[in-house]
């Protein structure tokens, strides 16, 4: 903050003399209300970015504290290849534009969708645009796209087993996933899996050393997706 002080005259011989001349009042006004403009400089703070696919489209959310004479948001992407995993080759392209909020002073939200990815990773970035045509880069994040991906529970293997065997399954899209093993009475007696999982090739081991010998069932649940298996313990 500028510091604001009367001018003192020149014959003044002890620092805490009073002042002779004053600033005039327009002065003070000047300064100060330059002062405010000084310290109100909001720069726009950028404080999230995620991406996230959804089984056939990429969604990216994105989140300001503050913003400056922002005119918007360019999106950018690139596609990683598979002999380059850190991306030193990027080559970036335009896929969209959100508008900006210009100036403000609270948090704001924005999204974006690209439907038009295909099987591979993707690296995506923003480019912020002032009004006077200014811009900067945000971090880079990245996202997997996995097209068409079948659903499906296997068999568990090894099967008979003991103590230990291994369950695979796939999901289409993000969502919400149960594994659950059940006896014979339909008696819920392990949860393997209770959480969302993006699209994707999943192995679960059950251990089932704590269990009797016997026929137990391993049922596989998602909002579009429902299959149970059986298998046998064998101590």
């Amino acid at each position: 903050m500028l510091q604001l002080q009367y001018a003192s005259n020149s014959n003044d011989s002890h620092p805490n003399s009073a002042a002779t001349e004053l600033v005039a009042p327009q002065f003070v006004q000047e300064i100060f209300n330059a002062a405010i403009v000084y310290e109100g400089i909001i720069p726009v703070e950028l404080t999230s970015f995620a991406a996230d696919y959804n089984g056939s489209e990429v969604i990216l959310n994105w989140s300001t504290a503050t913003e400056l004479n922002n005119q918007g948001f360019e999106i950018e992407r690139s596609k990683k290849s598979e002999t380059d995993d850190k991306n030193t080759n990027e080559e970036w392209e335009l896929v969209g534009s959100v508008q900006g909020s210009g100036t403000i002073t609270k948090p704001k939200a924005y999204s974006f969708v690209d439907k038009s990815v295909s099987t591979g990773k993707y690296a995506y970035r923003l480019k912020q645009i002032d009004l006077d045509g200014k811009y900067q880069y945000s971090n880079v994040i990245e996202v997997e796209v996995i097209k068409n991906f079948n659903y499906y529970l296997k068999q568990n293997y090894p099967n008979p087993f003991n103590p230990a065997t291994n369950i695979r399954y796939a999901i289409g899209n993000k969502q919400f996933v149960t594994l659950k093993v059940y006896d014979l009475l339909g008696n819920e007696v392990e949860t393997l899996v209770n959480e969302n999982k993006p699209a994707g090739n999943y192995n679960v081991i059950f251990d089932a050393s704590k269990l009797s010998s016997g026929v137990y069932f391993y049922t596989l649940k998602t909002a579009e997706f429902s299959k149970t298996n059986k298998m046998i313990l064998t101590k």
